[in-house]
């Protein structure tokens, strides 16, 4: 008998069994989808906040976790621990060694929940992302001006809120909503950002003075109180930033630079931390990795619970088949036919239910990168290449044929003479 031939019988056998061999291919499906998702969002998230990082290499802030910083500035998750004065970031900026770009940060306030960072231009002209992407305004507008309250939009910020070029909002006091805490001041957008897939989307950048100058906030910089508010200028020994973003010269001319910084500051000093982002997230995920473990362990077991759903769907139609088999003995096929035949019904099985878990892949990723890029801005791509999208099928076909052997052996120790007899 030619594989057509047998393709045929299996295709029968599975019309006549219709609806147990869709709730088997479902679970196929499930297990297959669950799996692809499981190992491609891991892959990604990973690169995401480990390699692919934002551009700037440490994040230089008071004394705190690193964790904590980084989460604070680079993905504006966590509250600021405290404040450095702007002395601290000048020396940073223009007395120390090694440092090619060094970028003030002030937070404190937000608009419906999105945070408000002060910043200076230096981030939109000197700054880029690892790949040389450098954040752009959309056509029309432009980079806020100094000492003017104006405000640039983060895309995925204006997405959610409305404002666009020429709207005017006014800023709640805090990092959390508040409606109760609204300020009187208005901000004007006079640009909103291209899409940086990057936390950057989910902020509001002002310019740092306008930050200084808001209301109720209090400069602690020099130990004495100052309140900006219209005053014509603002003393230096005033001014504090919540962090100074840092980015080194390249390692081809001072490969130390990063490790006689973190020396001086994290160890010989008390009073600030240094923060090197690609490390502490890279330390983050290998203390969460146990997470990502039991995830991928669910998956298997998902898959396993899948080829025990072929052995049982296809073993409890045995009894039904009995005389079909001991039909197709009597017209010559052979022992090793019969059990071809249920291995391949088990395999097509496994096959059709890996092609439809590319459904469920989609279902599950698309929902877990609407969650991901609403709380960090980080995109996942669904149609990001992986091995797993290979692997998966071809263990399903495999495991699938495997869990056909029992109900193939019942098939091939069927009884011809019995099961040929006269029905009564």
């Amino acid at each position: 008998m030619n594989l057509s031939g047998l393709l045929m019988i299996v295709m029968k056998s599975l019309r006549q069994h219709a609806l147990s061999t869709a709730v088997t291919i479902l679970s196929v499906a499930l297990a297959c989808g669950m799996m692809m998702s499981v190992f491609a969002i891991k892959t990604q998230t990973r690169e995401a906040f480990v390699i692919d990082d934002t551009g700037f290499d440490a994040v230089f802030g008071a004394r705190a976790s690193q964790l904590q910083l980084v989460l604070n500035c680079v993905y504006h998750l966590e509250k600021s621990p405290g404040n450095v004065p702007w002395s601290i970031y000048q020396l940073l900026k223009y007395e120390t060694p090694g440092v090619d770009l060094a970028v003030p940060y002030a937070v404190g306030d937000n608009f419906r929940g999105y945070r408000i960072v002060g910043t200076t231009g230096e981030l939109f002209e000197r700054f880029k992302f690892r790949d040389g992407r450098k954040m752009e305004v959309e056509s029309g507008g432009r980079i806020f001006e100094s000492n003017v309250r104006e405000a640039v939009v983060g895309s995925y910020v204006s997405q959610k809120t409305g404002l666009k070029r020429d709207s005017i909002f006014k800023p709640f006091h805090g990092l959390d909503y508040n409606p109760q805490e609204q300020h009187e001041q208005e901000f004007k957008v006079v640009g909103v950002l291209k899409p940086t897939n990057s936390p950057t989307d989910h902020v509001i950048w002002i310019s740092i003075d306008s930050m200084f100058r808001m209301e109720g906030h209090v400069l602690r910089g020099g130990g004495g109180e100052f309140e900006a508010g219209n005053a014509p200028e603002i003393p230096d020994q005033f001014k504090e930033v919540s962090a100074v973003m840092l980015r080194y010269v390249p390692p081809d001319s001072d490969p130390m630079v990063g490790f006689n910084l973190s020396q001086k500051i994290n160890y010989q000093g008390k009073k600030y931390t240094l923060a090197p982002v690609a490390e502490v997230m890279l330390n983050f995920f290998n203390k969460i990795g146990w997470m990502t473990l039991v995830l991928e362990m669910v998956a298997y077991l998902v898959v396993v619970v899948a080829a025990a759903g072929i052995l049982a769907s296809i073993y409890n139609t045995m009894n039904e088949r009995r005389r079909e088999f001991a039909i197709l003995r009597a017209l010559g096929a052979r022992k090793a036919t019969v059990f071809t035949i249920i291995i391949l019904q088990s395999a097509l099985i496994a096959l059709v239910g890996s092609l439809a878990g590319f459904i469920f892949y989609a279902a599950i990723v698309l929902g877990a990168a609407h969650v991901i890029r609403d709380q960090v801005g980080v995109m996942i791509d669904i149609l990001r290449m992986h091995p797993i999208f290979w692997i998966t099928p071809l263990l399903m076909i495999v495991v699938g044929g495997l869990a056909g052997i029992l109900p193939a052996m019942k098939a091939y120790q069927t009884d011809v003479a019995t099961n040929l007899s006269p029905m009564s």
